[in-house]
């Protein structure tokens, strides 16, 4: 991901470290990325694809190499190549 980015601590019974990123330098979250079994890898991956501000695709990585598998959800929008 490209600079800069942020680790964010997010509220709940476990601790899920929240990276995020502005992709495109427009001054927006633009990716969201986040470890939700503690294994220090990411799990889940969500996009804003069209720049609203709003995610459009969420991923997950289902074989834990690292790399998002399967879209979840998402409307209509690709995640980014």
């Amino acid at each position: 991901m490209s600079e800069p980015q942020e680790i964010i601590e997010t509220r709940g019974d476990h601790r899920v470290d929240l990276v995020t990123s502005d992709a495109n330098g427009d001054g927006r979250t633009d990716v969201w990325v986040s470890d939700t079994d503690g294994d220090g890898k990411p799990d889940l991956f969500q996009f804003d694809t069209d720049g609203d501000g709003r995610v459009d695709v969420t991923m997950v990585d289902l074989d834990e190499d690292g790399n998002p598998d399967l879209i979840v959800d998402g409307d209509g929008g690709l995640p980014p190549a």
